[in-house]
């Protein structure tokens, strides 16, 4: 496997000092989770164009868009725009995202997948050889601060196995009640990405928390 990535996820940041939260772990973790929520999809609401917009003005940190949204195609290009680098959309919402991965591409994005915790992987199979990174949700989606769900990871080990046997490139990631505990038996299974919110931005010196994170998942 690849060396561990930690990506916290803004949704557990101080949304009213936001760039200083990226800005004081920015240098300690390998990109930022973004959650967008549409109200429709998820019930709530979360970050659109202009807080993306701001927030790329002040980091450099490469910008995980997870896309909680009933029509994540028409947000590629405003995204792209706004800063963003890489899109995941729910396999859910597209039960064939051929091509929403071809205007991924084409609006110059990395694309990615997401399961839900009760959708298995045999939906999305079919389809990881069109993904930079597949996200296997271990919460259901659409709020912070959850509790991890251990019945996910068989689908990590099958997505780990998958990718591997057919040597693709995905990474694959864990989102939902990622603390240095639950890492360990994500990274076992075969997660190399890691989402991590409340156990980062709300732990009491989050730059530690994430030298916590990445101890326990063996990479320090």
């Amino acid at each position: 496997m690849e060396p561990a990535k930690i990506a916290p996820s803004l949704l557990a940041a101080d949304f009213a000092h936001l760039a200083d939260e990226v800005a004081r772990i920015e240098d300690h973790v390998d990109f930022l989770h973004v959650d967008v929520m549409d109200g429709h999809y998820v019930p709530n609401l979360s970050f659109g164009m202009p807080v993306i917009e701001s927030l790329r003005a002040t980091t450099k940190l490469y910008f995980d868009c997870h896309l909680m949204v009933t029509n994540p195609v028409s947000l590629f290009e405003p995204l792209k725009a706004a800063g963003a680098d890489l899109v995941t959309c729910h396999i859910e919402v597209l039960p064939d995202p051929t091509e929403a991965a071809r205007r991924a591409a084409d609006a110059g994005l990395d694309f990615g997948l997401v399961l839900n915790p009760a959708t298995p992987f045999e939906a999305v199979e079919p389809f990881v050889e069109l993904c930079d990174l597949l996200l296997v949700m271990t919460v259901v989606p659409g709020f912070g601060g959850q509790g991890f769900i251990a019945e996910a990871l068989p689908k990590v080990e099958a997505a780990r196995k998958w990718v591997d046997s057919h040597g693709l490139r995905a990474d694959i990631e864990v989102d939902g009640g990622i603390t240095p505990v639950t890492a360990v038996a994500a990274r076992h299974a075969g997660a190399d990405a890691f989402v991590a919110g409340t156990a980062i931005f709300r732990a009491p010196d989050p730059v530690a928390a994430v030298a916590e994170l990445r101890a326990a998942v063996g990479d320090e």
